[in-house]
Formats: structure tokens, sequence, C-alpha cells
């Protein structure tokens, strides 16, 4: 597995990310152990959480997972949303961090984060207030670099000149929801990223599974599905639309004239995007996680990549379109 820099910081992560999102839920944790096993053997070394996930037992597992292993991983988590009773155990603000942050370093059993994440915006906390806390926790060295997640464009900007004009630790990351399906950032958040040099962390690459081929329209969703097993069909932006359905054919398309799968061909696809870093992939079993490793190490072919880019366009609007125009 490749080694790319982690934007702006000085250090490098493999060019695929193992999210631990179903660490203590779908995955046991003997299963979620043996998947960051098989993920270092492949070069793997940047793994991802959040102190949410599974109410805190993601971090724990992964913790337990990483006994021994500490060193050889980038480690990254999260902050923000209801991690407590209490009406001040949410948001972004000084109390609700500290907290959260001792929290998630017990629960990882370790002295250091490495990427600390802001997991969404907060429209209660102070952005000042927010940003001079992240950057003590640098300076404590209980987190290394510091990262946003599901920030706008102006959010982020707006971060970013704050933390400029005071001196304080800047974004290095930015963990979006990016896939074939949902290119939105591409209008200004990966624009943004590339002018100022942030590592661009893209979640959810197959898009709640949509990519992976396990749903056909003509069929019902399968059982044991994330789309199968919610009482909505697939959750957030995820939207199996006539659209979505079209790019699910070109991905099959393409992954059979290569010999790939489907996830392999949508990972694939999105990690060699301009201004991405490394993808979080997430899996419930070994053989998910396998599937999804055989995503890198090869590339398509200028063909496949016009096939996948005329089935996933998406209207631009404005005013993006008036500048195309009066570029021409």
């Amino acid at each position: 597995m490749e080694l790319r820099q982690l934007g702006g910081a000085g250090i490098s992560v493999s060019e695929l990310c193992l999210g631990a999102m179903t660490f203590g839920r779908e995955a046991d944790e003997a299963t979620s152990k043996a998947m960051v096993d098989r993920f270092l053997d492949a070069g793997g070394n940047f793994v991802d959480t959040a102190n949410v996930y599974s109410d805190g037992l993601s971090e724990e597992v992964t913790g337990r997972a990483l006994k021994g292993k500490r060193d050889q991983v980038v480690l990254a988590t999260k902050v923000r949303f209801q991690s407590g009773p209490g009406p001040n155990d949410v948001g972004l603000s000084r109390r609700h961090i500290r907290r959260a942050v001792e929290a998630s370093l017990r629960r990882l059993d370790t002295d250091w984060i490495d990427l600390y994440q802001v997991h969404c915006w907060d429209n209660r906390a102070s952005l000042d207030e927010t940003l001079s806390t992240l950057n003590d926790l640098v300076h404590e060295g209980k987190v290394c670099y510091l990262g946003a997640s599901n920030y706008t464009a102006w959010q982020l900007a707006k971060s970013l000149g704050i933390a400029e004009g005071k001196g304080l630790t800047p974004f290095a990351t930015l963990q979006p929801e990016y896939s074939l399906i949902t290119r939105d950032i591409e209008r200004e958040l990966l624009p943004l990223c590339r002018s100022e040099s942030l590592a661009v962390l893209p979640w959810s690459p197959l898009c709640g599974g949509i990519l992976s081929g396990k749903y056909r329209k003509e069929e019902d969703l399968p059982k044991g599905t994330r789309g199968g097993d919610a009482e909505e069909p697939i959750t957030f932006t995820y939207k199996l639309d006539d659209r979505a359905w079209n790019i699910v054919e070109a991905v099959r398309k393409v992954a059979d004239d290569l010999g790939k799968s489907s996830a392999q061909v949508a990972i694939n696809w999105i990690t060699n995007r301009p201004g991405v870093t490394s993808p979080i992939i997430g899996a419930r079993n070994l053989e998910q996680l396998d599937d999804n490793l055989g995503s890198v190490g090869w590339q398509l072919d200028e063909e496949h990549w016009k096939a996948l880019a005329w089935a996933s366009a998406f209207p631009r609007g404005y005013p993006y379109d008036f500048i195309e125009y009066a570029d021409h």
C-alpha cells in the first residue's frame, strides 16, 4: 500500500484508512482485532474511529486491538456528538472537548491522539473557543494534529482564517462524505482543501454500500445489509434514485471488464481523485476487508474513467455554470 503525506502535516499515512465504526457493533472484538492485523499486514497504518461509535465501544476495541502496535499506527478519533446524558455532554465547547478527549484517551489506552477531528459544525459554540481549546490540546501533547469533518466550505475557510490570524494550530484534514454518487464536495470543499493543502479523508466511499454491487434495482434490498435492515432504504444523503442506479450499473460494467469487484472499482476511483489523500474503508468481516484492500495497486484506464465520469456527472449549479460560460 502506498504512503501519502497527511496534507500539510509532516507525517505519512497509507492510501487507505481503516474505519472502525463497525468495531463492537457489526464486528465483534475478535473480528475487529483480526481486521486491524490484516490491515497492518497489508501496509496500512491509518485507523479512524470516533467517541460516539457504539457509544465508545469502538474506541475501546480499537485501543485493545492496537496493544503493542500503537507506534505503528496514525490514530484518529472525533468529538462533537452526544456522549453522555447531560445537556453539556455534546458540542464543541471547551468543557465538552476537554472531557471528551480525556475519555477518548482512556478508552483508546494511549497517551496521545494523532489526529483529533471535530465531527461536525456546532452552531452553539464560539469558534474562537473551539479552536483555542483544540490548540491547547496540541501544545499539551495530547493531540498531534487537528481535523474537521462535515463542514461547509465557508465554515472550513472561516476556521482556517481564524487559526491563521490568531496563531492557532490549523486544521490539517477534512473528512467529508465523497463517492461516485455523492460528489458535492467537488464544488467548493475539494478545491479549498487543495488550495490550503488539507488532506481529504472521504467517508463512505461506497455510499452506504450502494456501490458494492450488493443492491440491484430489480430486486428487494437484501436482509443483513445497511439498506435492507433500515426502515428507510438508505440513510443520510444516500439515495437510490435513477442516477444512483445508473452509476451502480456503470461501476458493475467496469468491474466486469477488469475482473474486479464493484467495491474495488468504486474505491479505486476515489483513491485516485485529485486532492484525495486516504478514503476510509469500513468492513463487517475479513472477507469485506480483503475485497476493499484489493482496490489499490492498479489503475483505471482512460476509457473506464470516462465511463464513470459520464454516469456520475452531476449539476454544478450557479455560479459555477456562469463562470464556465464567462470563461468561454
